[in-house]
């Protein structure tokens, strides 16, 4: 267990960190170009990874339940995998995504007691009057931007034709990536996950029982 507890812990320091210093250096909005297509971009949103939104108060709390549900069962999952002992690989895949939600989660649950409104000034932390938000109606904190590749796409390309697009053009933070690594190393190496354990439970399937032994 130690192993998955180190990851998930350096994890949420990393992501936490860039977000506290993001939040209480930057205005809502500013940005920090280190090339063209790799920018600090400070943003904030009340919905889901990648800066998408999920309406309303009444969403925005729903969400947040939702999530503290999910990432229990999450956190319940790796903690049997590890007792198993299944995969490293896959144990650190869920580690990662495992971590990621949590890093949002703080966010969510917290940064609204704990910091001044980003709206027209620079954060502050524990500010006299109080945090901008309560407990679990905090906005995420996003920073990270890449518009590797930007265009218009060719008049005759349906719906979105003339129009202009960027790749990539969602604002994620450190956590979103930690998910998106954990999901992808997932799904690229499922064969050596799953196969493994479907072979196992197809064998236990037809393995016959010993048949009990009748004494005379």
């Amino acid at each position: 267990m130690k192993k998955p507890l180190f990851i998930v812990l350096l994890i949420l320091l990393i992501d936490q960190v860039i977000k506290i210093y993001v939040k209480t250096h930057f205005f809502l909005g500013d940005e920090y170009r280190i090339t063209d297509w790799a920018i600090i971009h400070f943003t904030e949103n009340n919905g889901m990874a990648y800066g998408m939104e999920f309406g309303g108060e009444f969403g925005k709390l729903f969400l947040s339940i939702f999530r503290i549900i999910a990432v229990a069962g999450i956190g319940y999952y790796l903690y049997k995998l590890t007792k198993l002992n299944e995969d490293r690989l896959y144990i650190i895949c869920i580690a990662l995504i495992f971590a990621g939600a949590v890093g949002n989660i703080i966010d969510s649950a917290f940064y609204g007691m704990l910091f001044s409104d980003s709206g027209y000034e620079i954060a502050r932390f524990m500010p006299e009057e109080g945090g901008y938000s309560s407990f679990l109606h905090g906005k995420v904190v996003d920073m990270f931007y890449f518009p590797i590749i930007e265009g218009h796409f060719p008049s005759w390309f349906p719906i979105w034709g003339t129009e202009d697009f960027i790749f990539f053009r969602p604002v994620f933070n450190f956590a979103d990536f930690s998910i998106s690594v954990g999901v992808l190393i997932i799904i690229l190496y499922q064969k050596r996950f799953f196969s493994k354990k479907a072979e196992a439970d197809n064998k236990d399937a037809i393995t016959p029982s010993a048949e009990p032994t009748i004494t005379p």
